[in-house]
């Protein structure tokens, strides 16, 4: 969620502390959740999560980062849609990790954790093996396994006892896809684009824990859990502070258009240019040789996303019935029978999936952007309309 490229290493002593000496005056040691507030980039979209551990009498005031990602990694690109990309554990001082989110016109706000000496130092010693070269990188997960859920685990991990989440009534309630959509207000493409790589399993109801992989929705958990030690219950949070407090510009000027708009369009000029073939009875081979070799395009980034990635929620995706490979497999074929006033039985087979995935709409068990239903009427009209030029044909 939040790239850090450049960021200051702990002291080198923080590393080799000896535990006994992190547990020294661990009554002004103090452990915070800190909550990040969202960047206008894709991968910060949905705030960010850290650790800060503040010891005064070692001079120790350092936040850790499960967040750190670089791309410069050889071949990024393909290994994230693999669902390969390793993020690891970083370490900056306190002052530093403020003034990049000032920088950046995001806010931070912290919880500091309700942790007795032990547990406090339990943590520190989690974090401090975690850190280790060996240990600080990781398969990054991002709806099971990212910058929040593994500060939660540590956390959990250290309590003497179990931290109970207060009853939500929106337990099962909500989706992964709706916590998407409500961080993506504002971003339509980045919506229309997750929403296009996501499929059906991401609509399956979430439980609170699944919940967590957002940080705003750990940091409202958080807010108000329990830690439960032999019946004995004192709360997870003690206090809640604002310390980066900035008011994010949201003054945007209408540009670039909405995908709805920019495949309405589409639609539009599709509508235009097969009117205009039909009356003057041309196949107009080219702009389909356009329309379905990028359909076709889409659907390998899919189908390629549903066989070999490793991302969640992404094998299932019934967009793969108006963009799959076939749409570009088959272009020769479709091209030459164009071109030679042919019947082509891909356009009839196109066509007949093409009006069930249209009708059916309302009734897919995946929640689809509407933007797509124009492209999808594109690609029908143009396989209608060479249905009917070829058919007219003796």
């Amino acid at each position: 969620m939040k790239q850090t490229i450049l960021y200051m290493l702990i002291p080198f002593y923080l590393l080799f502390l000896p535990y006994g000496q992190a547990k020294a005056s661990n009554d002004s040691i103090r452990v915070s959740l800190l909550t990040c507030a969202p960047g206008e980039e894709i991968y910060s979209l949905f705030g960010h999560t850290a650790i800060r551990y503040e010891n005064p009498a070692q001079g120790i005031d350092v936040v850790f980062n499960y967040g750190i990602f670089s791309f410069n990694v050889p071949n990024f690109a393909l290994r994230f849609s693999l669902g390969e990309t390793d993020y690891r554990l970083g370490a900056s001082d306190y002052d530093s990790f403020v003034a990049e989110y000032t920088s950046d016109n995001r806010s931070v706000w912290q919880q500091t954790l309700n942790l007795n000496e032990e547990e406090k130092a339990h943590l520190f010693n989690l974090l401090e093996v975690n850190y280790r070269p060996e240990n600080r990188i990781y398969r990054y997960n991002f709806f099971y396994d990212n910058c929040a859920t593994r500060p939660r685990d540590k956390i959990e991990e250290c309590i003497t006892g179990k931290v109970i989440y207060p009853e939500a009534p929106q337990d099962g309630s909500r989706s992964f896809r709706d916590i998407i959509h409500q961080y993506c207000k504002g971003h339509p493409w980045s919506r229309f684009g997750i929403d296009f790589c996501i499929g059906s399993e991401a609509d399956r109801p979430i439980s609170r824990r699944q919940m967590m992989f957002s940080p705003f929705y750990l940091m409202n958990f958080f807010a108000n859990a329990k830690i439960d030690h032999d019946g004995q219950q004192r709360p997870l949070v003690t206090s809640t502070e604002t310390i980066v407090d900035v008011v994010p510009d949201r003054n945007k000027n209408g540009w670039p258009p909405t995908p709805l708009q920019c495949t309405l369009l589409v639609f539009i000029v599709t509508a235009a240019v097969t009117i205009y073939g039909i009356r003057k009875k041309k196949g107009l081979w080219g702009f389909d040789l356009i329309l379905f070799g990028i359909a076709g395009l889409a659907g390998c980034i899919l189908a390629f996303l549903a066989l070999f990635s490793e991302h969640p929620a992404v094998s299932s995706n019934y967009l793969l019935f108006v963009f799959h490979p076939g749409q570009l497999l088959f272009l020769p074929y479709i091209i030459y029978c164009i071109r030679k006033r042919k019947k082509c039985w891909y356009m009839t087979l196109n066509a007949i999936v093409l009006t069930l995935f249209i009708v059916l709409f309302p009734l897919i068990p995946q929640r689809i952007d509407f933007a797509v239903v124009p492209l999808a009427l594109s690609l029908l009209i143009r396989s209608a309309s060479n249905m009917i030029l070829n058919y007219k044909k003796k």
